[in-house]
């Protein structure tokens, strides 16, 4: 059980950067891996980054690949996604959501295996 709380949208021109936090609840952050999803009006909510349990194993879309650095520090119960050259496609409310695992190493892409749910937060990139 986690509750996931998204910071750090905000607007930005294009090629600007922004670092989105994900603060979260509880005692045991360190047993969930962690990815950010984003979902445009209109379109299907999207995989952007991926990150393990222990933090060791990372996967990106590769819609944001070179761009975009997803981290976590389990002693502050946080994830952060780190987003330079920002685009006027990076427009979309960003998610993060947690799953308890077992294997340190283990991360999905897929957001129905994700259990808990931030609100979002809004991120708005301009031409």
């Amino acid at each position: 059980q986690v509750q996931l709380v998204e910071s750090g949208g905000g607007l930005v021109q294009a090629g600007g950067s922004l670092r989105l936090s994900c603060a979260a609840s509880g005692r045991t952050f360190s047993m969930y891996a962690m990815g950010w999803f984003r979902q445009a009006p209109g379109k299907e909510r999207e995989f952007v980054a991926a990150i393990s349990s222990s933090g060791t194993t990372t996967t990106y879309a590769n819609s944001v690949k070179g761009r975009g650095s997803i981290s976590r520090d389990n002693a502050e119960n946080t994830m952060y996604l780190q987003m330079n050259n920002l685009k006027p496609e990076d427009t979309a409310m960003y998610y993060c959501a947690a799953r308890y695992m077992v294997s340190t190493t283990t991360l999905w892409v897929e957001d129905y295996r994700y259990s808990y749910w931030g609100q979002g937060t809004q991120v708005t990139v301009s031409s």
